[in-house]
């Protein structure tokens, strides 16, 4: 087990079967109110760059429900490689806290802060990719149709972080990944060509969004412009508009296809409001498992089990 979470590719397929396995447990446990403080006395420290609701919520009450603690650090608290050196960071906490946890902008953060950290560092977003977003969307699926065979996962949208981390997935788990994109906006072809190297995923990348959503077991989508990308958001808009995921949209993908957006959705924009409140929408189960999966994560890490 490696002591970090920076990439999905950092668990492999069997240990991400067990997170899901014992994420199921945590979320029972839960829910019957159950206490499971696997972390009793252990601290948490997250570091926020950027905001983010659900990601400071669900791994704060996460690490309560842990029997630990979370100390939330934002902009004004850690000058991240500003004020302070990445690395001398990374060792003051280390003295501190038991977990690290950091939502930033550049990538290169979290992976000096891994290097030079001595307890596990989790990646809670970074530009680049969003690894515990996509690991409780992956369980979420498989909550809903009970497996993982077969699965065709069509990504609609922007070629972004959240894309990036279904990627690195494909590299673990086989699937049809497909994106559908404006041209222009296609994610990293480096990791593009990486996943399709493995053999194990067929990944398509397309500028037809109904190309790519026939037939699909999923439909996922993100916002248009995400944070740091406010000056673009009038230009996106008008480029991403024959990618919004609407009933048309669905219709293609099927009747038993799930529709899926990490939230926050800015309805009327890459999402209908006929789609997010459908029954076919399941937003709202894969923002709980956020929780679920990062406590599992946490306790894995950490050697709980």
């Amino acid at each position: 087990m490696n002591k970090d979470f920076l990439h999905i590719t950092d668990f492999s397929a069997e240990e991400i079967q067990a997170i899901f396995d014992l994420s199921t447990r945590l979320k029972m446990e839960t829910h019957k109110g159950k206490p499971h403080h696997l972390l009793r006395g252990k601290t948490l420290a997250m570091i926020f760059q950027k905001p983010s609701a659900r990601t400071r919520v669900s791994f704060e009450t996460g690490m309560c429900q842990l029997g630990g603690h979370a100390l939330f650090l934002g902009p004004a608290d850690v000058g991240l490689g500003k004020r302070e050196a990445v690395k001398d960071l990374a060792q003051l906490f280390s003295r501190y806290n038991d977990l690290i946890m950091a939502r930033v902008f550049d990538h290169e953060h979290i992976l000096q802060l891994a290097e030079h950290a001595t307890v596990p560092v989790i990646n809670g977003l970074t530009d680049y990719n969003h690894p515990c977003q996509v690991m409780a969307d992956i369980y979420t699926v498989l909550e809903h149709r009970g497996h993982l065979d077969d699965l065709k996962i069509s990504f609609i949208g922007d070629g972004n972080n959240v894309f990036h981390s279904w990627l690195f997935l494909a590299q673990r788990l086989p699937m049809q990944l497909g994106l559908a994109c404006p041209e222009g906006y296609d994610p990293d072809q480096e990791l593009v060509e990486k996943t399709r190297s493995t053999g194990l995923s067929e990944i398509v990348i397309s500028h037809d969004p109904f190309d790519i959503a026939t037939g699909s077991d999923v439909v996922y989508t993100d916002v248009w412009a995400s944070m740091g990308q406010e000056e673009e958001t009038e230009e996106r808009a008008k480029i991403f508009q024959p990618f919004q995921v609407n009933s048309e949209l669905m219709e293609a993908a099927g009747e038993k296809a799930y529709f899926l957006h990490c939230l926050p959705a800015h309805r009327g924009d890459e999402v209908t409001d006929d789609v997010i409140d459908s029954p076919q929408s399941i937003v709202f189960d894969e923002a709980e498992n956020r929780m679920h999966v990062q406590k599992a994560i946490m306790v894995t890490l950490m050697g709980a089990t």
